[in-house]
């Protein structure tokens, strides 16, 4: 051994910890809400779930109306992106509430089962209803991504029509996900983050705020308590 010294000295660890508080501070940090819609048991919360919490459980119970789960992303060196991922219910019952579930969200994901081919029917049903309740300024549209869930199960149920689906309804991308096996998630996340900041400084758009997540998810537990 040649007693050469390892780590970093007390005065470097101050200045890079000193440097890294500087550039939160002069950080400009945007919250985005992307909801994520399909039908019931298609896999929505186990998606967010591995996206938030980097973790896959077999213990979710059936959501009732929304929840929704927090991811930061630190973009590059001058932004933060606060992601909110708002988990949408798919049972029908909650159709009349979907307008207050969609405010203010800036991107969304439609998920269906690849162990249940059926469910890919009714990603119409959940666009249709996203687009006539959800729109930027201007009428663009939302950015939207499909996700054909369970994998890790099976691909072969996957619809041959659905690279044509994508092009004729302006869908953004279409991805082949698992949460089990952490497949694709991430990249599906991002993909809609990208394009949600890109309208961000194209529209100006304004940003939802930690406010108007609280007071929207004080709506919504009142909201069931009426329809439950």
């Amino acid at each position: 051994m040649n007693g050469t010294r390892l780590g970093l000295t007390r005065e470097e660890i101050i200045k890079i910890s000193e440097t890294i508080r500087e550039n939160n501070l002069n950080k400009q940090e945007l919250i985005f809400k992307i909801v994520i819609i399909g039908d019931y048991g298609v896999g929505k919360t186990s998606i967010i779930g591995r996206f938030t919490e980097g973790q896959f459980s077999t213990q979710y119970k059936i959501t009732i109306g929304a929840d929704f789960a927090v991811k930061t992303l630190e973009w590059d060196e001058d932004t933060r992106i606060s992601l909110h991922l708002w988990d949408i219910a798919g049972n029908e019952r909650f159709g009349s509430l979907l307008s207050v579930f969609y405010r203010h969200a800036v991107a969304a994901a439609i998920v269906f089962d690849l162990t249940r081919p059926e469910t890919f029917n009714s990603v119409s049903k959940w666009l249709t209803n996203l687009r006539k309740k959800l729109y930027l300024p201007g009428g663009r549209t939302i950015p939207i991504v499909i996700l054909a869930n369970k994998g890790d199960i099976v691909t072969t149920t996957l619809p041959p029509q659905i690279d044509e689906y994508c092009r004729n309804n302006d869908i953004l991308a279409w991805y082949v996900t698992s949460a089990k096996k952490n497949i694709n998630i991430d990249e599906a996340m991002v993909k809609l983050a990208n394009a949600a900041l890109n309208n961000h400084f194209d529209l100006k758009l304004s940003l939802a705020t930690d406010e108007d997540i609280i007071n929207l998810t004080q709506n919504n537990q009142q909201d069931q308590k009426r329809c439950c």
